[in-house]
């Protein structure tokens, strides 16, 4: 059984190990190893028992909503977003989806509880910038294309392709 709930600070070392192997399997198989690393940021130390490292990721994770798919005790999933930018809109910052739940509805339902919960509180537009491969999720969750493809940093990696999206949902 699939439950989604907020995420709380025990989730860290799960959450983070979750976004390093999803992020460097399907998002950034393509880098060199610096490149790679440098991309992935505090999650290359996901495994780590530093607490220097635990707390650079749980700080990574922080958003003002995170939420997570647990599955049998374990975590599958992980959105973070919320944070609104200069025109108002208000950012699904990221999703990621364990690569053995994909194409489960995990994605979609971490999205569709996400936009719930805001559009509770009065919001009607969304943005994310998507990666190339995730794109054909988001048109199906009913985003667009908001303008062409960009190259963005991923903490302190450079190069990184994304697909800046939208929703705007009727009033």
């Amino acid at each position: 059984m699939l439950t989604i709930r907020p995420y709380q600070e025990s989730d860290a070392q799960s959450v983070g190990v979750l976004i390093a192997d999803t992020y460097g399997k399907y998002n950034l198989s393509e880098f060199s190893g610096s490149q790679r690393d440098e991309m992935l940021g505090p999650f290359l130390y996901a495994r780590s028992a530093e607490p220097s490292h635990r707390q650079a990721i749980a700080e990574a994770i922080h958003a003002p909503t995170v939420l997570v798919a647990e599955m049998d005790g374990r975590i599958v999933g992980v959105l973070r977003g919320g944070r609104v930018d200069a025109l108002g809109r208000t950012v699904l910052q990221s999703l990621f989806v364990s690569g053995d739940c994909h194409r489960r509805g995990i994605g979609r339902q971490l999205v569709e509880r996400f936009e719930q919960e805001y559009v509770a509180r009065g919001v009607r537009v969304f943005k994310l910038l998507a990666t190339l491969e995730a794109v054909p999720f988001y048109l199906e969750m009913g985003y667009r294309k908001s303008t062409g493809v960009r190259s963005i940093h991923s903490f302190e990696g450079r190069g990184f392709m994304s697909q800046p999206m939208k929703k705007v949902l009727k009033k």
